[in-house]
């Protein structure tokens, strides 16, 4: 006698069709929950002290309260910051080991140097920028030019006399300065120093004569009178700097870029992750106390765009210095 199964009710199949739905949704809310359940580290590419460390630093507090966790700081300096992205490249994707991105790690390092072991769009997922940095075009106050008009007409009437001054071989300060010889058709010597701390020594003493690099570590010099500036890419004049015009005052916007610091994690990490993470910055990078903190140090706030927007601005910009990098035959260390 052939025997049948008996008919499952369809509120009941439907509650077995719910309890699976909700069961296959489980790990996915439970992991989101779960984030972050320990600290986070942002990985400084850099010693110590520079432009990337200081904003690092002042978010790390205010981060850790929105998170809810200890957000640490480990700097691992070395390759211009390519080593220690490298290795964020590497690291598990799960939200817990960050790199605090720039224009020298992830602009300047993978359009200069041969292998730097990473590539800034595929290996990384972007979340948020964490400030904008002003630029500055300065000058030992032993040069004689008052004005930019004044230091160009200087720049062309010796060809390759003067000496300007970057962290390197192919970083972010050598790639502003070309872009300007590009622009206005200059000649000058690059003369390339290992780190913030030794370019501005150098600066002060005379042993180079010009640079054109973030603000944060000259501010405090160029308010004491031991180097001059001349000019800042900013989208308004610098209210610690009220005389000093914008490279569009001078008719130059194409000059006119901040440079970026931001906060990446490894690719493949989940989605949600990059969410929690996004969230978490910019409600710190909204409070007045931070946007007051980036101005004391020479920065301003960071845009409000999303991870895609970020990654977007990054593509536009690894295309607009590429290729000056290779008209110019630029190579990093």
């Amino acid at each position: 006698m052939r025997t049948t199964t008996p008919a499952v009710p369809a509120l009941r199949r439907r509650e077995i069709l719910g309890a699976g739905l909700t069961a296959a949704l489980l790990p996915l809310s439970a992991r989101a929950q779960a984030f972050p359940s320990r600290p986070v580290t942002l990985v400084v590419p850099f010693p110590a002290g520079g432009s990337v460390d200081l904003i690092a630093r002042l978010y790390a507090e205010p981060l850790s309260k929105a998170l809810g966790t200890p957000v640490v700081i480990d700097n691992r300096a070395g390759a211009g910051g390519s080593i220690a992205s490298a290795q964020v490249a590497r690291a598990k994707p799960d939200g817990y080991t960050l790199v605090v991105s720039s224009q020298s790690s992830h602009l300047a390092n993978p359009l200069t140097q041969a292998n730097p072991g990473y590539d800034p769009i595929k290996d990384f997922l972007s979340i948020s920028q964490l400030a904008r940095s002003i630029n500055v075009l300065l000058v030992n106050p032993a040069v004689p030019a008052k004005t930019f008009k004044e230091f160009v007409a200087l720049v062309k009437s010796r060809p390759g006399e003067l000496n300007f001054c970057s962290a390197g071989p192919g970083s972010m300060g050598q790639l502003n300065v070309e872009l300007m010889k590009s622009q206005l058709q200059l000649n000058a010597t690059h003369v390339p120093y290992r780190g913030g701390g030794p370019l501005v020594t150098a600066l002060i003493s005379n042993e180079v004569q010009f640079g054109l690099d973030n603000l944060a570590p000259f501010l405090p010099h160029i308010q004491a009178g031991k180097l001059r500036a001349l000019a800042v890419a900013s989208p308004t004049r610098v209210a610690a700097l009220p005389d000093v015009p914008t490279f569009t005052e001078l008719g130059y916007p194409v000059l006119n870029t901040t440079s970026w610091i931001g906060l990446a994690a490894p690719a493949k990490t989940p989605p949600e992750v990059i969410a929690a993470l996004h969230k978490a910055v910019r409600s710190v990078a909204e409070q007045p106390a931070m946007v007051e903190g980036l101005v004391a140090r020479g920065s301003l706030a960071p845009e409000a765009q999303s991870p895609a927007q970020f990654t977007a601005m990054m593509s536009e910009r690894l295309a607009l210095y590429g290729e000056m990098v290779k008209r110019a035959g630029i190579r990093g260390e």
